[in-house]
């Protein structure tokens, strides 16, 4: 018998038993929708978690932050500086292996008003370099010029959420508003808008605000469905609520002092970036040596990486994987185990048949390969039912608990559940193979 007639024959047994067969397979189709699902939801997580580490400045993005003092420093806990700018001139001098330097000294919580709207957001005086620190793009107008922090100019680039905001998003108006030489207030202060921020959004956000500009609007029954803030929304959303003026601004018009009114000069951020991820140690231990210095022995600071967010990021996604591929391989297993049932049952019900082939001319291993065939033609079939039921498990998983990033099918995903479906097909055959081979052609024709 010819392999493509041995495929027909399986085929023919499982169309002849349907029922039988599908609750056969069904072990197979949950094991492979779930797998194909698993690996979708968790290729959809990581694209979310990288889109999140690059809005966020890219790996090569170093911040240094204030920590409490060693136990053995306690006493001189009161004499720690903080972060100044006398860091940064440190920094800029003596590490050569950070390639950029950014200081930020917050406003926490600024009133901003326009006409009769207003909008509260942390605002902060940064220096041009912050532009590359955090990864952003002016899209319209300027950024701050020396001549800017060199008087304090009251100038600000701000997101396109505050513009939003406080005039207007394209959605409601129908063009894009840009207010660039627009006067607006900063806790009351008369402030010039000189640039603002392309708007940032994550590539799942970009094709569902293209694909409902291009869609015609329909009224929608009961209430709106809207995709969760996730945690790469989040990064995307803060981006926008950006408000940047010169950092002498800041410094002087909203640090007012609590001690002598001298103004209060610690800076909140400092990011750093290194010229090489490969040069990351040396500059970290370059960077801390300057900082002991000019913190006169006191460790108060520390560093935080965005390679130990990318180190943590693929763990939380090997880890999915490696568990979600355990449960996924447990259902194929036991949809092996059906298919291993059902086989044995059906050699039972063609022990007569069997003995004719094998009267006729057949061989042991003939019949071993047929069955075995068999065995893979339902094992397969289930996998193709199970590729198609995980397009629909996904689809109803993202309604009914929507995410930041949709989850993402991919080939990879469906060849290893075939391969796997295939495998398990094989194991779960090769039993009642055996038995079948072994069958005495005389007393399977006396088999009553």
């Amino acid at each position: 018998m010819t392999l493509s007639n041995t495929i027909l024959v399986g085929l023919k047994e499982v169309w002849s038993h349907k029922f039988r067969s599908l609750l056969t397979m069904l072990g197979i189709i949950l094991g492979v929708a779930s797998l194909v699902g698993m690996a979708a939801i968790i290729k959809g997580m990581e694209n979310g978690m990288k889109e999140t580490m690059i809005a966020m400045g890219g790996a090569d993005k170093v911040m240094l932050e204030d920590q409490d003092v060693p136990t053995e420093q306690e006493h001189l806990s009161d004499q720690a500086p903080g972060r100044t700018m006398v860091d940064v001139e440190a920094l800029r001098q003596s590490a050569p292996l950070m390639r950029l330097i950014s200081p930020t000294m917050d406003v926490d919580d600024v009133a901003i008003t326009h006409a009769d709207k207003m909008v509260m957001v942390d605002a902060a005086g940064v220096w041009p370099s912050i532009l590359e620190v955090n990864l952003h793009t002016v899209e319209y107008g300027r950024f701050f010029t020396d001549i800017d922090e060199e008087n304090a100019n009251p100038v600000c680039v701000i997101g396109t959420a505050v513009r939003d905001e406080l005039f207007g998003s394209p959605e409601q108006t129908g063009r894009e508003i840009v207010p660039i030489g627009e006067l607006i207030n900063l806790n009351g202060q008369p402030f010039t808008i000189v640039g603002m921020f392309t708007r940032y959004e994550s590539e799942q956000d970009r094709k569902e605000r293209e694909y409902a500009k291009a869609k015609p609007q329909e009224p929608q029954a009961g209430p709106a469905r809207r995709r969760g803030w996730g945690r790469g929304n989040w990064a995307f959303r803060r981006k926008n609520y950006t408000v940047y003026m010169p950092l002498n601004t800041a410094w002087m018009r909203f640090r007012t002092g609590t001690t002598n009114g001298v103004p209060d000069n610690r800076l909140s951020d400092i990011g750093l970036k290194v010229t090489g991820l490969e040069q990351l140690e040396p500059a970290l231990q370059q960077a801390r040596n300057v900082l002991m210095l000019t913190h006169h022995g006191i460790e108060d600071f520390g560093f935080r990486t965005q390679e130990n967010q990318l180190e943590s990021i693929n763990k939380q996604i090997h880890n999915a994987r490696m568990s979600g591929g355990v449960i996924a391989a447990i259902s194929l297993i036991v949809g092996g185990i059906g298919i291993m049932n059902i086989m044995l049952a059906s050699i039972n019900e063609r022990i007569r048949e069997i003995g004719i082939c094998k009267a006729v001319g057949a061989t042991g291993p003939a019949i071993f390969i047929q069955v075995l065939i068999e065995s893979m033609v339902i094992a397969l079939l289930g996998a193709a039912l199970g590729v198609a039921a995980s397009f629909a498990f996904v689809r109803v998983l993202e309604y009914v608990s929507p995410v930041s990033n949709a989850p993402v099918i991919t080939p990879m995903a469906m060849a290893v559940a075939v391969a796997f479906s295939a495998a398990v097909g094989v194991l779960a055959g090769l039993f009642p193979a055996l038995k079948a081979a072994r069958l005495d052609p005389i007393q399977a024709l006396r088999y009553e």
